[in-house]
């Protein structure tokens, strides 16, 4: 399938799926050989954007000292001591109980922060002690690997790419055609920005049919501004302009779809690379009434290359669609499946 990289994450079709390729930056459709495995690539918070920093910028600006900020959570039922603030603000620990986290929802209110402000810059559960989170490019690496599709495909900006803002909220679909073979990706995604003055995010999809061919790409909220395919790394590029200038913490909305014309390799999997949390992630498969699968199942990589874990049957609907919906989803490669059968595949098994 093709890998779609974005604001900080990367989201990964990891079907048969097309790379549009475009002939020069800002094309609106592009062409590719084969077919699509679509990777999203979203950066982790680092610096003074991490929990810790937000949680010191906030306490400073409504001039609350952590004894304060203690009382309020206790009148609303929620017993955090001045030590553990401390430690929060510090970097020394994390929330990660559900007290904590129910703390960090009404510490969002107390410090009038936008819902979720807070909450979505944890990290997973990490060890006793102090930890330094690695930077955004340290976080594909995790994920990714060295010397990546991606990091070739970007090049110079792999190192800084997407660093000012942070995906939140990620939509995928994907459509396969009658026969078998993916006939469309979209997606949307909605963003924050980690600092004022973010206007744009950039994308980078990766394909592995070289048979099939993008035919279209139609951005719905934001603008396009580049579409390049690079024909040697099976892999198009996409940068999207917000249409303007974010305030920190400001949130946007960005959606696109490729449109790719059959290959010849029917299509098996999707998925998505992240390297950092998402509020929630919603993985979509739509297949033709001419191609129905056996069989489909969802599963969870720690990195691009491992062997997949979490393996689990997920059920065709009657829209002849499965889901995968993840919440807090955390950094690693999350994957749909499926099977045909013992039939030719693409029509619908024996």
């Amino acid at each position: 399938m093709s890998s779609d990289t974005d604001t900080d994450e990367a989201h990964a079709i990891g079907a048969h799926a097309t790379n549009p390729r475009a002939t020069e930056a800002h094309a609106t459709a592009a062409r590719t050989g084969e077919a699509i495995t679509t990777s999203a690539l979203h950066a982790a918070a680092t610096g003074a954007d991490t929990f810790p920093g937000v949680l010191r910028e906030a306490l400073n600006r409504r001039g609350l000292s952590l004894e304060r900020v203690s009382e309020r959570l206790r009148v609303r039922g929620i017993t955090i001591s001045q030590a553990t603030l401390s430690s929060w603000q510090r970097g020394r620990s994390q929330p990660e109980r559900a007290r904590s986290l129910q703390a960090v929802d009404v510490l969002e209110e107390i410090l009038e922060l936008p819902a979720g402000a807070l909450r979505s810059l944890l990290g997973p559960r990490r060890p006793r002690g102090r930890t330094t989170p690695p930077d955004a490019e340290g976080a594909a690496l995790q994920i990714l690997g060295e010397d990546s599709v991606v990091e070739k495909a970007l090049g110079a900006r792999f190192r800084h790419f997407n660093q000012e803002t942070s995906s939140l909220m990620v939509h995928d679909i994907v459509r396969v055609g009658e026969s078998g073979t993916l006939s469309g990706i979209s997606t949307t995604n909605v963003l924050r920005a980690k600092r004022a003055g973010a206007d744009r995010a950039i994308f980078v999809l990766s394909f592995d049919d070289e048979a099939a061919e993008p035919v279209d790409i139609k951005v719905t909220c934001g603008r396009l501004a580049e579409a390049t395919y690079l024909k040697g790394l099976k892999s198009l590029v996409l940068e999207i302009h917000f249409g303007r200038e974010l305030a920190k913490l400001d949130t946007t909305v960005v959606s696109y779809a490729v449109e790719v014309s059959p290959s010849e390799t029917p299509a098996t999997h999707y998925e998505r690379w992240s390297r950092t949390n998402l509020h929630e992630y919603l993985q979509q498969v739509f297949f033709h009434p001419g191609a129905l699968p056996a069989d489909c199942h969802r599963y969870v990589r720690d990195k691009v290359g491992e062997p997949p874990r979490g393996r689990r049957r997920i059920p065709l609907s009657e829209a002849h669609d499965v889901h995968v919906l993840t919440s807090r989803c955390k950094p690693g490669v999350h994957g749909v499946a499926w099977e045909y059968g013992t039939g030719t595949a693409g029509t619908g098994g024996p």
